[in-house]
């Protein structure tokens, strides 16, 4: 798509194909444009450039900070990430079916035993290293699962006479070499079944590298997934997949090399950034459609429990009685999850999760022994599996609760994303920490979700557009170049936060004021190397790089793949049409 954008354009806040609204997750980088055709201004009197900055002493101090804060001595985690480890990938590397390399896993791993540079928040380094353990693992007996090949695990489940793959990743490449790393290491089975443990497209996208369609249709292998599985996956890639896709690469850091450094990503935190494939998808044959469901799959007994509007709008729990062996889905995994997603979708009820945590252990808490996940590592014996979902659950219900409260007592969504702070014990606790997730956003998700975005301030029922306020916020600032010597004496005082804030209306008043956008830039990039999240890592670091060097190019409607427009029932691809209509040009025709 040409990114070709022009002044006229720009004032309007959009582009050819895609609302730049929706395109960026930072309201300050919508600006960060490649202007064709127009003058760039040149800056006098102000020394920035399009390059990276090292982080400075206070993003320094603020990291080390971090270090005196939690208890990194505890490592329990990295021998839990290690825990049943049989082999790793073959030249730690993904390959095509001929041989070929087609994806550097050493690309998104950090060292294990290695102090967390300056350029990131030690916590976050920490959860990198441990999605830095790759390869095939033992779970427990008949349970397996190939580990950090993608941003999801592919977990293999050993029945009476052949295999049950759950959720085989997001790109086939991954999907199709954890297949061939586990047929590897143990004996050659028929794939009999496939489980979706919900909706999200790196739950299920690699399938088509696991098993045909042929195989399905002909009956020799079951698709089993929760109510609602086939609507909510489609819908979320088709409705809004354009905005939503071009959302995810900031949130994701899709057009980031990757690394730890300056710029660089190493994924989102609930695993790595992997492969880049076209989307697959075979829909299922069977479906749970209620709590308590028992299905036996290849000999063996599942029991199930519905949890539709928890961390997806279609999503399951199951538990295996003769394994003893419990997983959650994406519900308690070893990072705090979002109510609200950055990529943008439905906001999540964290009422109606925490429900559905009380329920898994009041159905199974006093008997599973294992606990795997489709992310992360696994957790062994009871007590710590019963902590671990407690702990999950109580930070949850406390982001909740305490969100409300400050709502009924006057406060506004933003200031209970400035308030809302987890106690200390669970603060302390690592599967509850803000790398994918925040207590901030998603406390204004309790918000949202409950109230919505107005305040109730008549100032903000019918605010005047971004675009067309900046410039008469610029004026007030007293022009320019005072409200850029302002910004830059914020930045020189480590007041990141409230430099990047007031630069937003310079940028969009001005989209070809380099000195702007590069401070801008700048500030974003601190408090890219400060973030614990790797989701606001990647979305400042992105939001950076759009300021120096214009929008990336990307085909838009990539999330809309054949096998996701096979999948639409007729009446959402009539729905679809509709969304696609531009109704100004439609006016007056029939």
């Amino acid at each position: 798509m040409s990114e070709e954008i022009s002044r006229g354009e720009v004032s309007q806040g959009r582009m050819q194909g895609i609302d730049r609204r929706s395109a960026l997750l930072a309201s300050s980088a919508i600006a960060a444009v490649s202007l064709v055709g127009t003058a760039v201004r040149a800056q006098t009197g102000r020394n920035q450039s399009a390059t990276a900055k090292p982080p400075t002493e206070f993003t320094k101090a603020a990291n080390r900070r971090v270090l005196e804060t939690l208890p990194f001595n505890d490592r329990t985690d990295f021998e839990n990430a290690q825990r049943g480890f049989i082999a790793g990938v073959p030249g730690n590397a993904l390959r095509d079916p001929q041989g070929k390399a087609t994806f550097d896993l050493s690309s998104v791993q950090v060292p294990t035993d290695a102090a967390a540079p300056d350029t990131m928040n030690p916590s976050l380094w920490r959860i990198s290293q441990l999605n830095s353990f790759a390869g095939l693992f033992r779970v427990a007996d008949r349970i397996y699962q190939a580990r950090n090949l993608d941003i999801a695990n592919v977990t293999f489940i050993e029945g009476d006479t052949g295999v049950i793959v759950m959720d085989p990743a997001i790109a086939t490449s991954a999907a199709r070499n954890a297949v061939e790393l586990y047929f590897s290491h143990r004996p050659k089975k028929p794939i009999r079944a496939v489980i979706y443990t919900h909706s999200h497209i790196d739950h299920f996208a690699g399938v088509a590298a696991v098993i045909s369609k042929e195989d399905v249709a002909a009956g020799k292998v079951r698709v089993i997934a929760p109510a609602g599985f086939t609507e909510e996956a489609v819908s979320e890639n088709v409705y809004a997949g354009n905005a939503m896709l071009r959302r995810a690469m900031y949130m994701g850091g899709g057009e980031m090399p990757r690394g730890p450094g300056p710029g660089q990503t190493l994924g989102s935190a609930l695993g790595i950034s992997g492969a880049n494939d076209p989307l697959t998808l075979i829909t299922p044959t069977d479906f749970v459609t209620q709590t308590g469901q028992k299905m036996t799959i290849d000999g063996l007994e599942f029991e199930f429990l519905m949890a539709p509007g928890s961390e997806a709008p279609s999503e399951m729990h199951f538990y295996i009685p003769a394994l003893k062996a419990l997983c959650t889905a994406e519900n308690a995994c070893h990072t705090l999850h979002n109510f609200y997603t950055l990529r943008g979708a439905k906001t999540r009820d964290s009422s109606k999760w925490v429900s559905y945590l009380n329920q898994t252990l009041e159905m199974w808490g006093d008997q599973a022994e294992v606990l795997f996940a489709p992310h992360h590592w696994p957790l062994w014996g009871n007590a710590n599996i019963r902590k671990h979902i407690e702990d999950y659950r109580d930070a949850f219900k406390f982001i909740h609760d305490r969100s409300l409260h400050l709502a009924n007592a006057g406060y506004t969504m933003p200031e209970i994303g400035e308030m809302v702070k987890l106690p200390p014990e669970l603060d302390r606790n690592w599967a509850t920490r803000g790398y994918y997730g925040t207590v901030s956003h998603n406390a204004r998700a309790v918000y949202n979700f409950y109230l919505g975005y107005f305040s109730e301030n008549p100032a903000e029922l019918e605010p005047l557009p971004p675009v067309q306020a900046a410039p008469r916020y610029v004026e007030l600032m007293g022009g320019a170049d005072a409200l850029l010597e302002k910004a830059q004496k914020a930045y020189d005082a480590g007041d990141y936060r409230w430099a990047a804030q007031i630069l937003q209306h310079l940028v969009l008043a001005q989209p070809d004021n380099r000195d702007a956008r590069y401070l801008q830039a700048d500030a974003f990039e601190q408090l890219g190397y400060q973030a614990e999240a790797a989701t606001w890592r990647n979305i400042y670091f992105a939001g950076a790089q759009e300021l120096r060097r214009g929008l990336p190019q990307t085909e838009p409607g990539l999330a809309a793949s054949p096998d996701m427009i096979k999948a639409l029932p007729i009446e959402m691809a009539f729905d679809f049409l509709g969304i696609q209509i531009d109704s100004e040009k439609a006016a007056g025709k029939r």
